[in-house]
């Protein structure tokens, strides 16, 4: 039976918080005031060319970087790996922190991005980072890394793990409050989201023997925070990072969808775990 100390790592997939949902309706209603007034300033004479057709590119929160890739390559037709070798590439010019080592991930941030025929690889990967940099980049969210004892990119890397760790946005000042809690006791974090991360993987299940893999993203093993961001988080993930729920938690499990449960309490906290095996082992039956 596979054990697991943490909140079960669903697949992953698209969930738009309600800032995330105001992006999109933005972007809809830009894309139709676009297409309402280009034809009218084109009315001039017949042998105008046709408009072009906007577009738009949805990033959600907490995809990594190889989703965020190949969905570029999608939308601007490009040969699979395109945009990652465009991301790994000096001449790109990602305006990156230097703590990020030239790596993007964490600072591709999502939103809802503009893509016509012009629009190049490098172009909307700069976007993306430029306007991560924007967000990041605030006086509120460096007062609030300094608060915590952390750099701006450090905080970047528990957001990420927010982001990925988080069942509902209601409990991403928890998972953050965990996090800090672990990190100032010298505890390991002990995230599946960051082995799954290492493994390249979406699974629910992290058997004993993924925790024993030789990573610097193997949480269960080393302490402190992993090298770099796990995935790219949005607006919520991050003021939880910069703002974390008071508590004096130290475990969590989501034991169903929307029912997460947190304690300081090391034999409430395994209570909880075998309530979510059995969880798992009515629905592997049913």
């Amino acid at each position: 039976m596979t054990y697991r100390s943490w909140q079960p790592e669903h697949r992953r997939r698209p969930r738009l918080t309600p800032r995330g949902r105001l992006v999109v309706l933005v972007g809809a209603v830009l894309a139709a005031a676009a297409a309402v007034a280009v034809p009218l300033l084109l009315l001039g004479g017949p042998d105008r060319p046709a408009p072009e057709k906007t577009r738009t590119l949805l990033i959600p929160e907490g995809w990594r970087g190889g989703e965020v890739y190949a969905a570029v390559d999608r939308s601007l037709g490009l040969a699979a790996g395109t945009a990652r070798k465009a991301a790994q590439t000096p001449a790109t010019k990602l305006a990156l922190p230097a703590a990020a080592g030239g790596n993007p991930e964490g600072y591709l941030f999502p939103a809802t991005y503009p893509v016509g025929r012009a629009t190049t690889v490098e172009a909307l990967l700069r976007y993306m980072v430029d306007t991560a940099g924007r967000r990041f980049g605030t006086a509120r969210i460096a007062e609030g890394a300094r608060s915590n004892g952390l750099t701006v990119h450090q905080t970047v890397i528990v957001a990420s793990i927010v982001q990925a760790e988080a069942d509902t946005p209601a409990d991403m000042g928890k998972v953050a409050r965990v996090v800090y809690n672990r990190l100032a006791r010298g505890m390991p974090l002990q995230m599946d989201s960051t082995i799954n991360y290492a493994l390249g993987r979406d699974t629910v299940d992290t058997s004993h023997s993924d925790t024993r893999i030789d990573s610097p993203y193997n949480t269960y093993e080393r302490a402190g925070l992993p090298p770099s961001p796990i995935g790219n988080p949005g607006d919520e993930a991050m003021a939880a990072a910069v703002a974390p729920a008071p508590g004096d938690w130290l475990y969590f499990v989501t034991v169903r969808p929307g029912d997460t449960r947190f304690t300081a309490d090391y034999a409430e906290h395994q209570a909880n775990v075998a309530e979510f095996n059995e969880q798992r082992r009515a629905a592997a039956s049913s």
